[in-house]
């Protein structure tokens, strides 16, 4: 059964059918989750991580970003990357609505990357992020890194990232996310590309939950 609050539908906005979990089950924490580039909310790791955060007590809300609610497919456009922010940052409000002691923030590769980008841009935003793959570079192109906004991340993030990512090497990542001057983890899957198997969903919430301090 789950016990939190599980949002399905494909928008930023909770349904009228959705409630808060048992208040002696629930953590008093809530996660806002979207997904990558090529994907929607129904990515079948947005749902394992959904699922399991609510068996653990958290309000879940798995959202498609602003591009993906305007076309079932295809890839977002840089020059609306900001409407896609706006996005999240609506996602994070609904959230805030519920009454959660606090919401976080969480993203797989291209919606992590939106998330780190609107955390940057409002730092009070978000309690801190989970981000998923994060496209730290395109493959093959090492020197196009995408952190120059890591500097002015004041959020606490903890990203989780395959040894076989082709968007950055573990190497790459440590190095990366020493520019941010928050809290920050970096927790590797072994052999995983750049698609994180929705198995990681058994061990997350327990792992994020510790580096949350809660």
């Amino acid at each position: 059964m789950i016990a939190g609050w599980l949002h399905e539908a494909r928008s930023a906005e909770p349904s009228s059918g959705a409630g808060p979990c048992p208040a002696d089950t629930a953590s008093g924490h809530a996660l806002a989750i979207t997904h990558g580039a090529g994907s929607n909310c129904e990515a079948p790791l947005s749902v394992a991580l959904a699922e399991a955060f609510a068996e653990a007590g958290w309000w879940v809300l798995r959202f498609d970003l602003p591009y993906r609610q305007a076309r079932a497919h295809g890839p977002p456009f840089p020059a609306q990357a900001a409407r896609d922010r706006e996005g999240i940052r609506r996602a994070v409000e609904a959230l805030r609505q519920s009454a959660a002691a606090r919401v976080f923030l969480g993203g797989s590769s291209y919606g992590g990357r939106q998330a780190t980008m609107a955390v940057a841009e409002s730092p009070q935003m978000a309690d801190g992020l989970l981000l998923l793959s994060y496209p730290l570079h395109p493959p093959g192109k090492p020197q196009d890194l995408r952190t120059a906004h890591f500097p002015k991340i004041e959020t606490p993030a903890m990203f989780v990232h395959g040894t076989r990512d082709p968007f950055g090497s573990t190497e790459e990542m440590r190095a990366a996310i020493e520019a941010i001057p928050a809290r920050h983890e970096l927790v590797t899957v072994d052999g995983a590309p750049h698609g994180l198997p929705p198995k990681i969903a058994a061990w997350l919430p327990a792992r994020f939950t510790g580096f949350t301090g809660r």
